[in-house]
């Protein structure tokens, strides 16, 4: 395993500390699981991109979509047990 060197201020370091601490843990090993917890919440971030940049082309391409007005009420009623459709339109 490489030796990584992180450089804190004095400020981070107290606040790293006092979390470790709280949570029963070494600095070192509140450190790597924050960095490891930093690192799934960027890669979820960018498949999330990923993600909404190809429905976005899809959506594009499909030449068809909900009125915002009209999915925002149809969430409204399903959240009031009412059942309604929506129909999809050209634009």
């Amino acid at each position: 395993m490489e030796v990584t060197s992180l450089k804190l201020s004095n400020e981070l370091k107290k606040q790293v500390a006092r979390a470790a601490a709280g949570l029963g843990m070494s600095t070192h090993t509140f450190m790597v699981a924050a960095i490891k917890q930093a690192t799934q919440n960027a890669e979820l971030r960018l498949a999330f991109f990923a993600q909404g940049y190809v429905a976005r082309k899809q959506a594009i391409n499909a030449d068809k979509a909900y009125e915002a007005h009209e999915v925002h009420q149809h969430m409204r009623d399903r959240i009031n047990g009412i059942k309604n459709s929506l129909k999809i339109k050209s634009w």
